[in-house]
């Protein structure tokens, strides 16, 4: 069984949660869509957990910020991309478990691919940064539009995202998909392309504050919601002194 997770976004309590369920599920491999980083108050612990536990990381746009420059992002985020720069960039008597995380971070790959299925942060088209939203889709006249056009002219069979941490799945019909509609379970046909986003572990916002994953087995999705200990993580968010309170309150919420 394969497991696809996104947007942790450094909540830890979030991230053991999941990891906890999948080895219930017995889940043998996971892919990551990137976002380890950015948001929350845990992110050396989150990239530790993604280093021992992920076969496959991709890099995020919060982690591609937090490389270079966080450009584009609004104040509350880029204040917590620079803290957490703080957070895990090496110095000259850094451990040797803070560089490896350092040189993990930078050699994280854009894009995955597994025979026909491909694993994006964003879109396929623009990996790291392109929203792919509901809002995409004309849901009257049934029609995709540009961006999405696009996507599936890269996409040979199935897509996998996050990005937005809104889960469903977009079909080359013009649907969009959402887990409570399908009852969080999709069957993958052969010839049927399909662009699934997989939602959000650590920062969901479709209003359900659980945290979220898909696994993968024999041609079948399911999404997953997981409950954590969500007033540990806002009580850790107001105990750096640095993070915006508003990271950790909107989790109460999932908005």
């Amino acid at each position: 069984m394969l497991a696809i997770v996104s947007d942790i976004h450094s909540n830890l309590e979030a991230l053991t949660a999941v990891l906890a369920d999948m080895e219930r599920r017995g889940v043998r491999e996971v892919v990551c869509l990137g976002d380890v980083i950015g948001y929350g108050p845990s992110p050396a612990e989150c990239l530790q957990l993604a280093i021992e536990r992920f076969r496959v990381t991709l890099c995020g746009n919060h982690e591609w910020a937090l490389l270079n420059e966080p450009l584009g992002f609004h104040r509350v985020a880029r204040e917590a991309i620079l803290w957490q720069r703080a957070q895990l960039e090496p110095r000259w008597y850094t451990s040797k478990r803070r560089a490896d995380r350092w040189s993990f971070l930078r050699s994280l790959p854009l894009v995955h691919r597994r025979g026909k299925l491909l694993f994006v942060h964003a879109s396929p088209s623009h990996p790291t940064d392109e929203y792919l939203l509901r809002t995409d889709i004309d849901e009257i006249l049934h029609e995709l539009g540009p961006k999405l056009r696009r996507a599936f002219d890269k996409t040979s069979w199935v897509t996998f995202v996050g990005h937005t941490h809104y889960p469903g799945i977009f079909t080359e019909d013009a649907h969009f998909l959402v887990p409570k509609a399908i009852d969080g379970r999709y069957r993958l046909e052969p010839g049927r392309k399909a662009i699934v986003n997989v939602g959000s572990v650590g920062q969901p916002r479709d209003g359900d504050p659980r945290a979220c994953y898909v696994t993968l087995s024999e041609g079948v999705l399911r999404f997953h919601r997981i409950e954590y200990d969500v007033r540990e993580t806002v009580r850790k968010v107001a105990a750096t002194g640095t993070l915006d309170r508003s990271l950790g309150e909107r989790l109460l919420s999932g908005s």
